[in-house]
């Protein structure tokens, strides 16, 4: 497999894509859903918006971590891939549950704790938001045997025909296929919302998207037909939205003496899956054109990246705890936890984390 040239507009996507990870977390205590901390009063506005765009801000994280494994593995045997992904995953994970978790937990439940130290004596360590590091270790070493295909000459018929359909205008959405399908059927199984690994049904549907990137990353036309198709896919992401929503808002009343529950679910699948296909497959076209340039700005947030995700949502609710509390509307609220928040995780990077080796090692980082 011959080294990858480095792609800029994935590397802003992997930005992009994480702080829209942060600005949901920044939501969530106000959207009515389940959180760690919640405050008195929620926003419905605010959670019709939130849902649009949990249909794609990790699906396209994870599809940017397949081309990624993709391009690890051209540099590497499968051996040292598995070193450093055991490196640059597995540590921090299990630094991150140690470490700080348990802050979310303590909070999530004070009421039940005398003191911090209570967390550690009731042994109730989670993976919490840094489920995405375990599950993409997991990807990693299950698909190790797809990657060594990909690499080897068995592959070429298979990349073939994937480049014919990806040639055909209408081709590239034929791709979300599959997934609906898998989705319907796994959620007949495991119909749970639940991040973990064990919940197949969660676990197939990102594990899709990371495998769409490597093949997309394998491919030798796939990007030069998602920049080809751009504005195509693009009308197809708008006509998607619409369907999204009128789906979403439509009332259960006019719908339920003709579709089951099950039905409605199935529907649900795969309007939810061609939107989340639609905008990744438009903006992997776009940013060809947008975001093809190398900068030093890039090169600073690409790097700081990794310990912001591990970061931010601690540090979310540790401030959010107290200012929930506050008398305020939610707008102010958000605002205050946005303009507090962000600054913090900056400062604990800038003068915690990137300057020292062992910090460095314990985020994920690369040595300097």
């Amino acid at each position: 497999m011959k080294e990858k040239k480095r792609r800029y507009d994935l590397d802003w996507f992997r930005v992009i894509a994480i702080l829209a990870v942060y600005l949901h977390h920044i939501g969530m205590p106000f959207n009515g859903d389940t959180f760690h901390i919640m405050n008195e009063d929620s926003s419905k506005l605010l959670d019709d918006i939130m849902v649009f765009f949990e249909q794609f801000r990790l699906p396209l994280l994870f599809l940017i971590s397949g081309t990624g494994t993709i391009y690890a593995f051209s540099k590497r045997t499968w051996r040292q891939f598995l070193k450093e992904r055991s490196i640059r995953l597995i540590i921090p994970l299990i630094f991150g549950v140690l470490f700080i978790v348990p802050p979310q937990t303590y909070y999530e439940h004070i009421a039940s704790y005398g003191s911090y130290l209570d967390v550690y004596k009731s042994g109730a360590f989670e993976t919490n938001h840094l489920w995405f590091i375990e599950n993409l270790f997991v990807y990693s070493v299950v698909l190790i045997p797809l990657i060594l295909f990909l690499k080897s000459p068995k592959s070429d018929s298979v990349m073939r025909f994937l480049d014919s359909i990806s040639a055909k205008k209408y081709g590239i959405l034929l791709w979300v296929l599959p997934l609906v399908i898998i989705t319907m059927l796994l959620k007949q199984i495991y119909p749970s919302d639940s991040k973990a690994i064990t919940n197949l049904s969660s676990t197939f549907y990102y594990g899709y998207f990371l495998v769409a990137g490597m093949l997309f990353a394998s491919s030798n036309t796939s990007w030069t037909h998602l920049k080809a198709y751009r504005k195509f896919n693009a009308i197809a992401f708008i006509l998607s939205t619409v369907i999204f929503y009128g789906y979403y808002l439509l009332p259960n009343a006019y719908i339920t003496p003709y579709l089951s529950i099950n039905a409605r679910w199935n529907v649900w699948y795969l309007v939810c899956g061609f939107l989340s296909w639609t905008l990744i497959t438009t903006v992997l076209g776009y940013g060809q054109i947008w975001f093809y340039k190398k900068s030093r700005f890039l090169q600073k947030c690409n790097e700081a990246i990794y310990p912001f995700y591990i970061l931010h949502q601690t540090i979310i609710v540790i401030l959010g705890y107290y200012i929930i509390q506050l008398e305020l509307p939610i707008v102010a609220k958000i605002a205050i936890l946005l303009i507090t928040s962000f600054p913090v995780v900056i400062l604990i990077y800038r003068l915690l984390i990137y300057p020292f080796k062992i910090p460095r090692l314990l985020f994920g980082m690369k040595r300097n």
